[in-house]
């Protein structure tokens, strides 16, 4: 949620920014709502004000006219104190749909075919024979199995199996052991939260509630990625600055409805409703967020450096920055059997839009302000797919990422019928 002084101070620059974001919105009704909900809350002051003289006005009994005053005032401060209500909750309504404004650095584009590439490292792996996608080496391997997830749960689901099970686990305990040496606190947080923690997050706008599995019966929702549970842990709260920067990483199943993605990635594992993800997030103090975009964006790279991994990474322009992203970067990593690169990870800053709706602040030297906050993917179960494929061999082998034999045991997956 932006400052309303801000936008009272600049409607048309917030404007300008909503519309680079993809959304149009009314701001001068925005500013008159806001207008009238002053006035009303002045008028209540002054009634405030009257029935507090009027009480001191009176030296041991009350007079009828004291008393005729009293209820007037009372019944006057009842009704715009119903007035005052109703304009907040209209106000903070409008105030819901205006999403974090990109920051100055980023290009303004209408969606992802207008995004930057910033960086390449490494170079796709030349094959002697036709690669295999990570589906049919990992059903060879009996390592994945999506026809039997169909019988049990519908499409874009999958098992894990064998090997497959290890390297998850290997590629979450390289990411907590890694992060852990880098200060960061590890966490399992919940993965069924509020209504109104995932709004405060901002991801419920512009059609993100599509994307989201709700719980009605209990008015819960499940998470889509463990940062909207860590987030909101510090609702209401004041860190003292010497707390910060404070880092979490945390892991969690993950789910999406995948709404709108209809006929695209139906093989294998790319793009599935049920994964797991290890998520760092990040509080800083006010205009701290861009040194830790960097820092975060080092960290996701060095893990696919580790991996020796084949990567782009993305800037994105303001179309594809999302509600209450202000910058963004993508990591994108060489898929060969679809000859491209594909979206593995992503960082981002929310400056302090998310801790403006949960009233999460810092204090320094007897002030105040809000923090600032980002978050950034380490592994999903996506680089499964990706580790397969690049590290298949002729025989329908896979060699294991050297950074991760000591966690799986192995140097390479072989099948068991061989």
């Amino acid at each position: 949620m932006l400052d309303i002084k801000f936008i009272r101070e600049n409607p048309e620059k917030v404007q300008e920014a909503s519309k680079n974001k993809g959304i149009e919105l009314n701001l001068h009704h925005l500013i008159e709502i806001d207008e009238k909900y002053r006035e009303a809350l002045m008028q209540l002051q002054t009634f405030q004000e009257e029935r507090n003289s009027n009480n001191k006005e009176t030296k041991g009994k009350p007079t009828d006219e004291q008393i005729v005053k009293g209820k007037e005032l009372k019944e006057k401060m009842e009704t715009i104190e119903k007035v005052v209500a109703e304009l907040k909750e209209e106000l903070d309504g409008w105030l819901g749909k205006i999403p974090n404004p990109a920051k100055a650095d980023v290009k303004v584009g209408k969606n992802e075919s207008e995004n930057d590439v910033i960086k390449t490292v490494g170079k796709p792996k030349e094959f002697s024979f036709q690669p295999k996608d990570h589906l049919a080496l990992g059903e060879a391997l009996d390592m994945i199995d999506v026809e039997r997830a169909a019988k049990t749960s519908g499409t874009r689901f999958y098992y894990l199996k064998n090997d497959a099970v290890l390297l998850e686990f290997a590629l979450k305990q390289f990411a907590f052991e890694t992060l852990i040496r880098e200060g960061f606190t590890p966490i399992l947080p919940p993965v069924l939260i509020k209504k109104e923690s995932m709004q405060a997050l901002g991801y419920m706008e512009n059609g993100g509630e599509e994307d989201m599995y709700h719980l009605e019966k209990d008015d819960l929702y499940l998470v889509g990625t463990a940062e909207q549970s860590i987030v909101p842990m510090h609702k209401n709260e004041v860190f003292e600055s010497s707390e910060l920067p404070k880092r979490y990483v945390g892991f969690s199943p993950s789910f999406r409805r995948e709404a709108g993605s209809y006929g695209k990635d139906t093989r294998g594992i790319i793009r599935v409703h049920q994964f797991d993800k290890v998520e760092m997030v990040s509080y800083v103090k006010t205009n701290e967020d861009d040194q830790e975009l960097a820092y975060l964006l080092s960290l996701e790279e060095k893990f696919l450096q580790a991996l020796d991994l084949p990567y782009q990474v993305i800037k994105m322009c303001t179309g594809d920055l999302g509600f209450p992203a202000a910058k963004k970067y993508d990591i994108e990593v060489w898929m060969p059997t679809q000859n491209k690169y594909r979206e593995l990870t992503s960082v981002s800053t929310t400056t302090d839009f998310q801790a403006r709706r949960l009233a999460i602040k810092y204090r320094e030297q007897g002030k105040t302000d809000f923090v600032n906050i980002l978050n950034g993917t380490v592994f999903s179960s996506r680089p499964i797919a990706v580790i397969l494929e690049n590290y298949q061999q002729e025989d329908g082998s896979v060699i294991v990422p050297e950074v991760l034999r000591k966690y799986m045991g192995k140097d390479v997956i072989k099948s068991s019928t061989k």
